[in-house]
């Protein structure tokens, strides 16, 4: 059985502290969960562990392509935006979700980039 992951980019040029980010990713991976439940996918991602991967990305323009590429291959995209209440202006996106999704689907073009 291939493994199944969730891969959740985030925004460093925001310039989020650590609580913030850990924060933004769960909500990214609450998001895509919630989409995914029922699917034969998150089962086998639920049964798996619930891999996660959080890499970063440099900025909003980085965040779209990489956003863009995931719809095109038909891979769940969701993407988190604040409400601006602590460290970040209203309507800031922060992270996306990608997945959760077989490892041969996401590693092609999230592969590259550095974990966060």
């Amino acid at each position: 059985m291939e493994e199944i992951k969730l891969v959740v980019a985030v925004r460093k040029d925001l310039g989020m502290s650590c609580g913030k980010i850990a924060v933004q990713v769960a909500h990214a991976s609450v998001m895509a969960a919630l989409a995914a439940e029922g699917s034969h996918t998150f089962s086998v991602w639920l049964a798996g562990g619930q891999k996660k991967i959080v890499v970063k990305v440099r900025d909003l323009d980085e965040l779209r392509r990489l956003e863009e590429e995931a719809r095109r291959r038909g891979v769940a995209v969701h993407e988190v935006q604040d409400m601006g209440l602590t460290e970040v202006p209203p309507g800031s996106i922060t992270c996306a979700a990608l997945g959760p999704a077989a490892s041969s689907e996401l590693d092609p073009f999230t592969g590259h980039l550095k974990l966060l």
